[in-house]
């Protein structure tokens, strides 16, 4: 997709309504540090609209990207970061199911994992949270360019075992180092949509 303008639209925190949008909406799910704001970046060919930061957990809202006027990234915090207090952690956690629960314009999830560690207890939940929704998430594998290129599929196999998701799931080796994976999940979204 050639991207002409993108922009932050909508923040919301703990409090906020969400917003009624008239666009299909692209929800990016993943634990703090996986990778989120890179992904989004790239696949935007922007450096930095969607902040990345050194120190995991930053992410507390859920950002709204207008893409064209056509469609919508939306952010969702960050899940599992050991130095928020519990409290935070729940209440991050029910404004992501409050999103996920009522958005009607919501056509795919991508749930980001790192291709180098099996899936950890949060993402397997996270997985299966979002598939009993009714939703079939989409796993992008990220920081692919930190393994072997003989690594790759066997990783894959790792993360698609240890989510214990089936054939029909799709797994997207990512880098936003090298932009792998990029076309292919920007043909997925194209297909959604």
């Amino acid at each position: 997709m050639v991207i002409k303008n993108v922009y932050l639209e909508t923040v919301c925190g703990i409090t906020s309504e969400f917003p009624e949008n008239d666009k299909p909406e692209i929800a990016f799910a993943g634990k703090s540090n996986v990778g989120k704001s890179s992904l989004i970046n790239t696949l935007i060919n922007r450096k930095s609209l969607a902040r990345t930061s050194s120190s995991p957990g930053k992410t507390q809202t859920i950002n709204y990207y207008n893409i064209n006027d056509k469609l919508y990234f939306v952010d969702l915090p960050g899940y599992g970061y050991a130095k928020t207090s519990e409290i935070i952690r729940k209440k991050w956690g029910k404004m992501v199911e409050r999103y996920l629960m009522n958005s009607k314009q919501l056509k795919a999830i991508f749930l980001l994992i790192d291709i180098r560690h099996e899936p950890s207890q949060n993402d397997k939940m996270m997985y299966e949270w979002i598939v009993y929704h009714g939703f079939m998430p989409v796993v992008v594998a990220t920081k692919m360019d930190k393994l072997n290129r003989s690594q790759v599929l066997k990783h894959v196999k790792m993360i698609k075992e240890g989510l214990g998701a089936g054939e029909e799931t799709k797994i997207f080796p990512f880098s936003s180092l090298t932009k792998q994976g990029k076309d292919e999940i920007w043909d997925y979204i194209v297909n959604v949509l």
